[in-house]
């Protein structure tokens, strides 16, 4: 197992990148001109010593000596011991609407992207908690099993979007019922079924499925985001912005925040509505919901005594450099005779 402790010098690699595209540049651009000034074969006769693969060779160097020193500013460390440990925590599931509505921009930046402001703060926030993540539109899926791994929670929250989803729609009652599955510790007893969605096409007929996770010991809380003025819904493209969606008859689609049938998910689900649009006062009433409920001990196997490993990478970036430093560009004569590099004596 190995964390990274510096991620934010990952960036430095950028660098790397353009200074690899200037190179290849440089040598184009060089060839040009030298075409234009002679053609190669008089070329070789006025440098004769002049080797093009070392000049590729220093080069490579300085990029693998830049690579590793900044790997070392990242600090990659591997864990040296698998230990188990006794945490404290309660079973928290979200359930994320990323139906083509949650697009809408009447809540900035649009209520997807605030729904998951949301829930990677509250991720922040969790300590021993285990917690999973279904996103639902049209059909619901499960994005994240329940785990104690709170990184790979925030990371795969990322990447949910209506893409993921077959279908549209708001499957509610699919949801739920795939939300029974994710508690898989019979001996929790305090289990909580967040649903963070703008309440829009929901399905009516949700109270069965309410019903069954309740039987479970899953109180049901939901979170409308969006505005009851509503907005459009825009379509995009590669990022690349389309126009917004229309009806039948071609007039503007304005999807607009159901709060009637969220707060009704709730009361069916012996939970609590709030209204998400103020972030922290949101985070702030899940916070409280989390640190009332009683905590449930278990035990975690998980990997620890991290050790840092920046000093290989940078002593393998000095020896690159060094290399560098120590390699001419010009052709070595006991090697040019071995002709390991092709480099023969065209000056014959």
């Amino acid at each position: 197992m190995y964390q990274i402790e510096e991620p934010k010098y990952i960036i430095y690699f950028a660098i790397v990148a353009i200074l690899i595209v200037m190179y290849i540049f440089v040598v184009f651009w060089k060839r040009k001109r030298q075409k234009a000034f002679t053609d190669s074969r008089l070329l070789k006769r006025l440098s004769p010593d002049t080797s093009g693969f070392k000049s590729l060779l220093k080069f490579l160097l300085i990029i693998l000596s830049l690579s590793f020193l900044i790997i070392a500013l990242i600090n990659p460390k591997i864990g040296t011991q698998l230990k188990t440990v006794k945490r404290q925590g309660v079973d928290i599931v979200f359930a994320l609407d990323v139906s083509r509505s949650m697009l809408s921009e009447d809540t900035p930046p649009n209520r997807l992207e605030k729904a998951k402001q949301i829930i990677s703060k509250v991720i922040d926030k969790l300590g021993g908690d285990r917690v999973g993540i279904i996103v639902y539109a049209g059909n619901a899926y499960p994005l994240l099993p329940i785990t104690t791994d709170h990184a790979a929670a925030k990371m795969f929250l990322q990447n949910a979007g209506p893409d993921m989803v077959s279908s549209q729609g708001t499957a509610i009652s699919q949801a739920l019922l795939l939300a029974k599955t994710f508690y898989d510790d019979e001996s929790q007893t305090n289990r909580f079924l967040f649903i963070l969605s703008d309440g829009e096409d929901h399905e009516e007929k949700f109270d069965a499925a309410a019903k069954e996770v309740l039987d479970q010991g899953i109180k049901i809380f939901t979170i409308g985001v969006g505005t009851k003025k509503g907005g459009p819904i825009p379509i995009k493209r590669n990022g690349k912005f389309l126009g917004y969606k229309k009806d039948n008859k071609g007039e503007l689609v304005i999807t607009q925040l159901h709060d009637d049938t969220l707060k009704d998910i709730a009361k069916k689900g012996k939970g609590d509505y709030v209204y998400g649009n103020n972030t922290g006062k949101t985070i702030e009433f899940i916070e409280d919901i989390l640190n009332n409920a009683e905590k449930k001990e278990f035990e975690v196997k998980q990997f620890s005594d991290f050790k840092d490993q920046f000093q290989w990478f940078v002593g393998l970036g000095l020896l690159f450099l060094v290399l560098d430093v120590f390699l001419l560009q010009k052709k070595t004569k006991w090697i040019q005779k071995l002709n390991l590099f092709n480099e023969k004596n065209e000056t014959e």
